[in-house]
């Protein structure tokens, strides 16, 4: 029996990507909720990785390939990859019967580079919608007592956050996987584990066709985790791994090979510098963060549960911040955003700058505790003070976002924030 659907902010999105594309793709990791999300908007559906229909499949792929794009629209091609001709056919049909709405196409990984080669692009007739793990205002862990949107709108600040820090603890090592939501507590962890498993085991392999060593790829996992959120390069993980342990990659070159297998099957996801324009030439940072679309892998891949995370709070402070920047991706993405970080060569940073199409931005650190926050305000506002404000619009907002009860606005301007109460 499947789990009642909890809604999720990218249906809006879905919503409306089906008003005016011909189809739409929706990718992003495995067991993040694309195909239930999928389904809910689609009016008949073509399940590729159907292993009893799995020959038939290929054999009409093979005759007369358009057969499997009839039916209902829209008509939901899960797993597209799996038959990657199928993409310039849809493209086709698309073409030929004019008008949005017709197909919706969800996939776990890139396609092959064999593939790749082959296929249109796609563009003007398949919208891309990348689909990330739940935020905790999905998984109805947050109130949602203030919005992202608000912030940007000027809307006032106030709520108060019901989760404690061991309500945070185990939400981050869960992660946001839909099947994981409200079951058992140590049930639910099994599910980011037996995730993180089937990545190294199969997944990074699968993806490209290119056998991997499992235990170089856990070391690989174990060592990013090891430097989640921080801006660590190619030589600081392979030195990371060789300090912990043997040195299990030859080069730089082999150990971007099994990065970018995971990139390419959306487990990680890194967040890129910000560079605005400011009033001093001082030199910006330009490396991006190391993060997992979900902080329940960083956690497995060190072997820290929740309670180890209450025994090591520096661990859990970075972390915390990677939950942050997923939920806030999340939010930023419903607003027509995008997120960074901001840093420069005197150490001025900011953990997550929201950056909307439109222009606008809102800078944010990212603090557990209380202890933290007048530190962190004093830094967003220095960051705002060195950015030319002549060529850029002033920020809608400074922040601070916590694991703390209340949220409110200080006498500084600045928002102090839970994450329980965060939405889009």
């Amino acid at each position: 029996m499947k789990q009642e659907y909890l809604n999720r902010i990218i249906d809006k999105e879905v919503e409306m990507a089906l008003k005016y594309s011909g189809a739409i793709l929706i990718e992003g990791p495995k067991w993040c909720g694309k195909t239930r999300t999928a389904e809910k908007h689609a009016a008949s559906t073509l399940y590729l990785e159907d292993i009893e229909k799995e020959d038939y499949y290929m054999h009409i792929l093979d005759t007369k390939p358009a057969d499997l794009l009839k039916g209902e629209t829209p008509r939901l091609i899960d797993e597209w990859q799996k038959a990657p001709k199928l993409w310039n056919g849809v493209r086709f049909a698309v073409d030929q019967r004019g008008g949005p709405g017709h197909f919706i196409l969800t996939g776990s990984t890139l396609p092959k580079k064999k593939d790749e080669e082959k296929l249109h692009t796609g563009t003007g007739r398949i919208a891309r919608i990348l689909m990330r793990p739940m935020t905790l205002f999905e998984s109805l862990e947050s109130n949602g007592s203030v919005s992202l949107r608000s912030l940007f709108n000027g809307g006032d600040v106030s709520g108060v956050s019901s989760l404690s820090i061991e309500d945070i603890a185990f939400a981050l090592a869960r992660g946001g996987w839909p099947a994981s939501i409200g079951s058992e507590k140590e049930l639910a962890l099994r599910h980011a584990r037996d995730y993180v498993s089937s990545v190294v085991n199969s997944d990074i392999s699968k993806v490209d066709d290119v056998e991997r060593d499992p235990v170089r790829a856990g070391k690989l996992m174990r060592s990013i985790a090891r430097n989640v959120s921080t801006m660590a390069d190619m030589k600081t993980i392979r030195a990371d791994i060789a300090e912990n342990g043997t040195e299990e990659f030859a080069s730089d070159k082999t150990a971007a090979s099994y990065v970018k297998a995971l990139e390419r099957i959306f487990v990680i996801e890194d967040l890129p510098a910000w560079s605005p324009d400011m009033r001093s030439k001082t030199a910006l940072r330009t490396s991006p963060k190391r993060h997992f679309v979900d902080p329940s892998i960083a956690a497995v891949a060190l072997r820290v549960s929740p309670e180890g995370l209450l025994k090591d709070f520096k661990t859990f402070g970075l972390l915390f911040e990677s939950l942050c920047i997923r939920d806030l991706r999340v939010y930023a993405q419903a607003n027509e955003g995008e997120v960074y970080h901001f840093c420069d060569v005197s150490g001025l940073e900011a953990d997550a700058i929201v950056h909307l199409f439109d222009g606008r931005w809102g800078a944010i650190e990212i603090k557990m505790g209380s202890r933290e926050i007048d530190k962190a305000a004093e830094n967003l506002i220095k960051l705002k003070n060195k950015v030319d404000l002549d060529e850029m619009r002033e920020p809608s907002f400074l922040a601070v976002i916590t694991a703390t009860e209340h949220a409110y606005r200080r006498k500084d301007g600045v928002y102090v924030i839970p994450l329980g109460c965060l939405k889009d």
